[in-house]
């Protein structure tokens, strides 16, 4: 009777995808179901206990252009240093590919000590400087030179710890409470509150204890994808128009919704 509970429960466990490994639930905090469902909440906690999938090296090993389409639906995931766990589903990405790409920082081949992690091997993190205050973050895909900005994400858990770091970091209304949607909708902001900053260059998010990927419920495809211009790179003149920004279509958490690429789509 054990053997055959044994093999019961064996068949019964949820299967991973080939590019996944099995991570432990940490000992504290252990994550399970939330007591009330919200809007901001997803299905990604109806999870069993226990049996958190992380996203290992081979799902990284993919060309830029893929990767930030396969990166949509997929669940971000940082630890703090008291333990306390942030989440947060990608929503929005966009594609650098490399020496040839005009808006990528290794534009023509140049490695310097400041964009060295895109050189290195694919799902290292590239998280750099703007304005000389603001974060973001990559991810190195295949390909020297080639990552992957993520640029929004849906807040799953932690919502208030996320606000409480985006008011603590960011400038000018820091008095004004954020709304939920306005947490995680742009590259420098999910790094504000993901308390993300130059320490995490270089860092491998397939072993990092810190930061990780793991499988979301929903992978949206198809019509459900958007492709569009990327944002705020008008000095890269023909680059600057190619679709290489990846979004989920009708999400309240995407930075920017480009409606003639919808309707180009759709047509």
């Amino acid at each position: 009777t054990g053997q055959k509970k044994q093999q019961l429960d064996k068949a019964e466990r949820p299967q991973s995808p080939s590019y996944a490994v099995q991570a432990p639930c940490p000992k504290e905090p252990c994550l399970g179901p939330p007591t009330t469902l919200g809007p901001h909440r997803s299905i990604y906690f109806s999870s069993p206990k226990g049996y958190l999938t992380r996203l290992g090296s081979e799902f990284f090993d993919q060309p830029a252009v893929t990767l930030a389409q396969a990166f949509l639906g997929q669940v971000l995931v940082r630890r703090l240093p008291n333990g306390t766990e942030l989440r947060g589903r990608i929503v929005e990405t966009e594609a650098y590919l490399g020496p040839e790409d005009e808006a990528a920082h290794s534009r023509g081949g140049r490695q310097t000590p400041r964009n060295r992690g895109m050189f290195m091997k694919p799902g290292t993190l590239y998280v750099y400087i703007i304005y000389g205050m603001y974060f973001c973050m990559n991810i190195s895909s295949q390909g020297d030179g080639a990552c992957v900005l993520l640029r929004a994400l849906e807040p799953l858990e932690g919502l208030e710890t996320m606000r409480q770091l985006r008011s603590t970091l960011r400038k000018g209304t820091a008095s004004r409470v954020l709304k939920d949607r306005e947490l995680c909708s742009g590259p420098s902001k999910l790094c504000q509150a993901l308390a993300i900053d130059k320490s995490f260059d270089q860092r491998d998010l397939a072993q990092d204890e810190a930061i990780w990927l793991e499988h979301g419920p929903l992978e949206p495809s198809g019509p459900t994808v958007v492709a569009a211009a990327r944002v705020g790179i008008g000095y890269a003149g023909e680059w600057s128009r190619k679709p290489l920004r990846f979004y989920v279509r009708g999400s309240p958490w995407v930075s920017v919704v480009d409606r003639v690429a919808e309707q180009d789509a759709q047509a």
